[in-house]
């Protein structure tokens, strides 16, 4: 299922990297030449640190697939063209269909999920291609060389891998929440233990939380009997500070600023949330919370706006869909039943632009992150980092971020509306030297394991054995 022509042998690598998405995109220009767009992010950097290394990613559009076919590419990157239905199935059908809903306990169980002959298809076509990495993984290592395979696309890698090359150190990192046991156990029993077995081929399996590491501690314990030679580590991601900082304050930055102070109007206090409109998030119940807070509150009308960025995500997805308009609708909601000539009280903006993000990150008074669960959420870390004049938390129990920011920010039950209103309330007047202080403890939590650092301390504690 895997293009074999297009790959060029490079010398054996001693640090790989796997993952879905690459450091790399290929798009085509309409004269048939390709455009490459490097990404960036902790990987990126921390792949920057290391001599003799290979990332090791799928081709995920005709861009990048045409690249796997020409023999283009970059040096120290294997882009796998990946039979598109397999991709599809494993990504969409299996990864984000499947074991993100899994994990997040999304699924509305009197109706599903339902694992039957279509999902055992779709199953083949993830073993399929996670076989794929693994041969990959397997031809481009150099004796006992070091393999970091991410997250939950490619749970079962490391045991493929295992097998191949015996050799190898392999590192699994999740970088989702990990069911408990119970919900885990959706999942039909053969399929559970192949994807604990999976990432049980890892010599060391980590997480962003210790309670995510100890939720797959217990489903190894009462599905397997226990972890094995496996061991378990917790590296919580945080915010990269130098970047943001500089980044907050460059000129399209200041441009997206001053759009934003117009939209919200002079003298308004501005409740902030950036997420994209993936299901988890719990962008619908912070919209009904804020309507509760201006229904309740009725002093805070013409006095605060709401700005929500809400980037769409998985559109492929018909329930992504449905839950991006759901967004669009509660938010149309409120300014209709609140809204006068010159106060919007929900700003809403659904095209991604992270300069624009930046700037509500610098006027944000309040930040919501209020995820029904969440791996870590970085956005939480992000916005005290860059906050201008200081900023209150509104944040979920759930969030894997709460285990390092809990103390310093204004704690909600995700699920209840009433209580996250009220928090709302907490946040905008909560007195101006205690939002200072407590944005630079919650900056100095958040930044505490910067993503080049996050990564590097994986591959030292992989390496140490």
């Amino acid at each position: 299922m895997v293009s074999e022509h297009a790959h060029t042998p490079q010398p054996a690598a001693q640090v790989l990297v796997a993952s879905n998405r690459g450091p790399v995109s290929y798009a085509l220009r309409e004269d048939g030449s390709l455009d490459a767009k490097r990404g960036g992010g902790g990987l990126v950097s921390g792949l920057s640190a290391v001599d003799d290394k290979m990332w090791v990613c799928a081709a995920l559009g005709d861009g990048d697939r045409e690249a796997v076919r020409r023999g283009v590419g970059e040096p120290g990157v294997r882009m796998l063209d990946i039979d598109a239905r397999v991709h599809a199935d494993a990504y969409n059908g299996i990864a984000n269909s499947v074991l993100w809903f899994v994990h997040h306990l999304l699924y509305q169980t009197p109706v599903e999920p339902v694992f039957d002959a279509e999902f055992r298809r779709q199953w083949a076509s993830f073993e399929t291609y996670n076989r794929a990495f693994a041969e990959a993984l397997a031809e481009e290592a150099g004796e006992g060389a070091a393999v970091l395979v991410q997250d939950y696309h490619l749970s079962l890698v490391p045991g493929i891998l295992r097998e191949l090359r015996p050799d190898l150190r392999i590192g699994h990192f999740s970088h989702t929440p990990w069911a408990p046991v119970d919900y885990f156990r959706l999942l039909p029993d053969d399929i559970a233990e192949q994807l604990l077995h999976g990432i049980l081929g890892a010599d060391r399996a980590a997480f962003l939380t210790r309670r995510w590491a100890d939720a797959f501690i217990g489903c190894c314990t009462e599905i397997l009997g226990g972890t094995g030679r496996t061991r378990i580590g917790v590296h919580g991601l945080g915010a990269d500070a130098d970047f943001l900082r500089r980044r907050a304050h460059e000129p399209d930055v200041d441009e997206r600023m001053a759009a934003l102070r117009e939209q919200v109007g002079p003298g308004r206090k501005a409740i902030v949330r950036v997420d994209r409109t993936e299901l988890s998030k719990n962008i619908v119940r912070g919209l009904h919370a804020y309507r509760a807070l201006l229904d309740e509150r009725p002093e805070w009308r013409g006095r605060v706006a709401h700005i929500a960025f809400a980037y769409p995500s998985r559109q492929d997805l018909a329930v992504y869909r449905e839950y991006t308009a759901e967004v669009q609708r509660v938010a149309d909601e409120i300014n209709k039943a609140y809204g006068t000539a010159d106060w919007t009280p929900v700003v809403l903006h659904v095209k991604d632009d992270f300069a624009r993000s930046l700037a509500a990150y610098r006027l944000a008074d309040v930040a919501l992150v209020n995820p029904i669960r969440d791996g870590m959420n970085l956005v939480a870390k992000e916005v005290p980092v860059v906050s201008d004049a200081g900023c209150a938390l509104v944040l979920s129990r759930e969030a894997g971020a709460y285990e390092e920011l809990g103390a310093d920010a204004i704690t909600v039950n995700p699920y209840d509306v009433s209580a996250t209103a009220a928090a709302l309330h907490e946040a905008l007047t909560m007195a101006d030297d205690e939002r200072a202080a407590r944005t630079e403890r919650l900056a100095a939590a958040a930044t505490a394991l910067p993503p080049q650092q996050w990564f590097l301390d994986q591959l030292e504690a992989l390496r140490q054995g």
